[in-house]
């Protein structure tokens, strides 16, 4: 009798042992299906981490400052450190070996100095600006149109040629027909614009973007023939990126549709 029930039991056993293995693993933190990532996340590997340096134009400062806060919400495990200046320094220094993970240019040429060393990973158009005349508060030099910077009693800022606020500024004038009577060159579109904040010159040329996030400290004065210098603005992560997988995911951001509604918002236009 005792051994009957031995064989029992045991028979019984190796029944639950059976349908335990039907039903495949148990349920926990181990077993569990990862959750689909969305584009750009990185989550395929885990959640990403450390540090994310990105050079950026001087003029996309006010909107990768909201870009910024929303992508570390969504990666919290991420720092973001930006660098911004004129594009055209930017890409020399990432082309000197500067430690960067992505490159936000204000043209295609700057951007087209990283990938000819074969440092820029498909460099995409996320974005478009257009250039104003920008004033101080009140208009003390009666400006009202691209003619009045060839007036040589006004103090005129202008952003440097190489640089692509400065390249575009150029342009827009040629097409015009017009000199202008410039009194400093600056090396950034931000340069130009805390010149005329500050009533050191009586006007400028800038992005309209920049206009719009200096608020009443100055006026912007539209002018004809603005479209015949558009600027396009370049993104890539950087092919030797210390951190390639948050290179990425913050690339995907700028360019989903979240971060273009940001960039609208900010004034720049679509690609």
């Amino acid at each position: 009798m005792r051994v009957s029930k031995a064989l029992a039991v045991l028979a019984g056993l190796a029944v639950l042992a059976l349908v335990g293995c039907a039903a495949g693993p148990a349920s926990g933190p181990d077993s569990a299906a990862p959750s689909a990532p969305g584009p750009g996340s990185g989550a395929a590997s885990g959640p990403i981490s450390g540090t994310v340096a990105v050079f950026a134009a001087a003029s996309l400062g006010d909107v990768f400052a909201a870009i910024e806060e929303e992508f570390t919400a969504a990666h919290p495990g991420v720092t973001v450190v930006v660098n911004y200046g004129g594009s055209s320094g930017l890409a020399e220094q990432i082309v000197q070996g500067a430690p960067a993970d992505v490159f936000a240019a204000a043209s295609p040429a700057t951007m087209t100095t990283v990938a000819d060393a074969g440092l820029a990973a498909d460099p995409t158009v996320f974005a478009s600006n257009t250039l104003e005349l920008v004033v101080p508060a009140g208009n003390p030099g009666t400006v009202d149109g691209l003619a009045d910077l060839e007036r040589p009693e006004l103090a005129v800022a202008l952003c440097a040629v190489e640089v692509p606020c400065g390249a575009a500024s150029a342009k827009a004038l040629a097409a015009a027909g017009l000199g202008a009577s410039v009194d400093t060159y600056e090396q950034d579109v931000k340069a130009v614009l805390t010149k005329v904040e500050l009533g050191e010159v009586d006007a400028g040329l800038v992005y309209r973007t920049d206009v719009l996030a200096a608020g009443d400290a100055v006026e912007g004065i539209r002018f004809a023939g603005a479209d015949a210098a558009v600027t396009e603005y370049p993104i890539a992560a950087i092919t030797d990126s210390p951190n390639p997988r948050a290179a990425a995911a913050f690339v995907a951001f700028v360019v989903s549709a979240r971060g273009q509604a940001l960039l609208d918002e900010a004034g720049f236009g679509a690609p």
